[in-house]
């Protein structure tokens, strides 16, 4: 294959599959590879025969070319920060494969074989969390991948921390020396942010379904009109996400027995004949407004798998090798923008995904609001005992934290590199941010679930419950079993976080 899709890619990082390419694919590769190796002589070339960054203006003698090579790795391999776990380390090579399968960058077929034995049998580079600015792509960690693949540094083999020579010589694999400009392709890029923001989307989208289901269990609970989701009203939003939204709510809620219907109670005159109104004629906004919550939360995620996808798929390095044209173009594909962005805008959108957890979970909590449930869904003593009314200070806080983080990190450009870097991305640093921010809405919604759980056992509902939410029901039960006394939470909400992680509704 020369594209990979977000298929494959979830294949092969949660799956087990293993990366296969195409003999064709390494056919192109090579003859751009040699295509360049034809076009360089007696030409200057950035980065071939000239220093890198604001030293391009100082040409290099041909006898050092190779070693030009090795010291862009070396120099600038000094990330600083706690290793990124391997799963997104993964993924970002995976994304250098992507480019690399372009053939647009004038690099042996080696490297790229190399690359993919790394992926396919987990040898996982070191790579530090800081050192990017998002602007020549991920230079600094980059590096650090391609200083694995010269058979320096560090991996991560089996668990075990190890020099990378030795885990090659293990696999019977051979360090990559250099033949042109591997050194910088390897280096120059946006592969580590994509990398992280394809980890990112993968969460991200199992997040939202959850979150839908969660909607529809929380309007069973406060036995909410089901209007709310009905196709006449959401249809005439010309919205695609809120339009979706509101139908997975109604497959997911098409058996239930607590959801209302407006015509049989409050549109029936023989019935509602009370001056005030026991049940709420509206739900509060956190229950009757998900699929418009939610709902540009699907349209934004969408966006954004299709720029990750793409820019897998693009050549990101520079310059350019064409040859169909017959030429090598120099300008900024490694500018990290496009990622940078969208990051964010995931990011901003799973804040407010962990806001509206958080705001349903206020209202299971407080039973002057919902009327129907026990004080912090507390079946004990009150007073001698206490429910859950600390879990929602971890979701409170951890919310709070969320909020914080949604500064968005796309406009915080530095200049630096002897002003040559004059405006940058910071794209590593947003899907960082990102990152973290939907590993907080794991932690809330886990704690939203277990509520969402005990609510059921308050109300004795269990088999009025549609048959999604029962089920759910019943696989948070066999993990948090019902409970009456006081008792730690913590592992409970570990548990169910990984619950949440490893087990997609594949709603999307």
């Amino acid at each position: 294959m020369s594209d990979i899709c977000f298929g494959n890619i979830k294949e092969i990082l949660f799956g087990g599959k293993k990366l296969y390419i195409e003999e064709e694919v390494f056919n192109d590769i090579n003859r751009c590879f040699h295509f360049l190796e034809q076009f360089a002589k007696e030409k200057v070339i950035y980065g071939i025969n000239t220093g890198f960054g604001p030293m391009a203006q100082w040409r290099i003698d041909d006898k050092f070319l190779k070693d030009l090579q090795y010291n862009i790795i070396r120099s600038h391999s000094t990330g600083a920060g706690e290793p990124l776990p391997d799963i997104y380390v993964k993924a970002a090579m995976i994304a250098r494969i992507g480019t690399f399968l372009q053939a647009k960058s004038g690099i042996h077929p080696e490297l790229v074989k190399l690359l993919i034995e790394f992926v396919n049998r987990d040898i996982i580079p070191f790579i530090p969390e800081h050192g990017s600015v998002g602007a020549s792509g991920d230079l600094v960690q980059l590096a650090h991948i391609a200083l694995t693949l010269i058979g320096e540094g560090k991996v991560r083999y089996k668990g075990e921390w190890r020099n990378s020579i030795d885990v090659m010589n293990e696999n019977g694999l051979k360090p990559f020396e250099i033949k042109l400009r591997e050194g910088l392709s390897a280096t120059n890029g946006t592969s580590v942010m994509t990398g992280i923001g394809l980890v990112n989307q993968y969460y991200a989208e199992i997040l939202l379904d959850w979150a839908t289901l969660a909607s529809v269990w929380m309007n069973e609970i406060a036995e909410s009109f089901d209007d709310m989701m009905a196709p006449e009203l959401n249809s005439c939003r010309k919205h695609k996400g809120q339009q979706i939204i509101a139908s997975r709510m109604r497959d997911i809620a098409k058996d239930s027995k607590r959801l209302q219907k407006r015509e049989h109670e409050l549109y029936d005159s023989s019935k509602n004949k009370d001056e005030v109104f026991e049940h709420k004629v509206q739900a509060y906004y956190s229950l009757r407004c998900t699929p418009q919550i939610l709902g540009p939360i699907y349209d934004t995620l969408m966006l954004s798998r299709e720029i990750l996808v793409d820019e897998v798929n693009s050549a990101c390095d520079n310059p350019i090798i064409d040859p169909v044209s017959e030429n090598v173009y120099h300008g900024g594909n490694f500018h990290g923008d496009y990622i940078s962005l969208e990051q964010d805008k995931v990011k901003i959108a799973m804040v407010r995904l962990a806001m509206t957890a958080e705001r349903q979970l206020n209202y299971l909590f407080h039973d002057r609001i919902n009327g129907i449930l026990p004080p912090f869904l507390n079946l004990g003593k009150l007073g001698l005992n206490y429910g859950m009314q600390a879990c929602q200070f971890t979701a409170t806080s951890t919310t709070a934290e969320c909020q914080t983080l949604a500064m968005p990190n796309y406009v915080h450009s530095i200049p630096n590199n002897n002003d040559n870097q004059d405006i940058v991305s910071m794209g590593t640093n947003s899907a960082l941010l990102c990152k973290k921010v939907i590993e907080n809405a794991f932690q809330v919604t886990s704690i939203l679930f277990i509520a969402l759980t005990q609510a059921v056992d308050c109300l004795k509902i269990e088999d009025k419950l549609s048959t999604a939410t029962k089920e759910q029901y019943n696989k948070i039960r066999k993990i948090v079993p019902l409970f009456v006394e006081d008792t730690p939470f913590y592992e409970d909400i570990e548990n169910v976080e990984k619950y949440l992680k490893q087990n997609p509704l594949n709603l999307i």
